[in-house]
């Protein structure tokens, strides 16, 4: 088995949830549900839980996507602190220009 990297599982786990989330929102609205006998909210509980993982939202880390750093992460520009410095100082990064006082 080849050794994926950080970045690329992220971008599975992406396409996962994307799919299995109406799936998801389903069960959940059926485990929610009181009006509905205990037998029936056990049932898809289970069923929930034999969803794979990598489909429940949680499992996504914003990432960096010049560097795929998961820390220091800036959601507005979808970028780390380290990458939005490097172009920000080389002017490649709109509105974004380098103070001095």
């Amino acid at each position: 088995m080849a050794k994926t990297s950080a970045i690329e599982k992220n971008k599975r786990r992406r396409k996962t949830v994307a799919n299995q989330a109406a799936k998801r929102a389903a069960l959940k609205a059926i485990i929610q549900n009181q009006a509905l006998p205990i037998e029936e909210r056990f049932k898809a509980t289970l069923k929930l839980a034999s969803l794979p993982r990598d489909g429940s939202k949680t499992r996504i880390r914003n990432r960096c996507e010049v560097t795929g750093r998961p820390r220091a992460f800036y959601r507005k520009l979808r970028m780390s602190r380290i990458a939005l410095r490097e172009l920000g100082n080389t002017g490649k990064v709109p509105g974004v220009v380098k103070s001095s006082w």
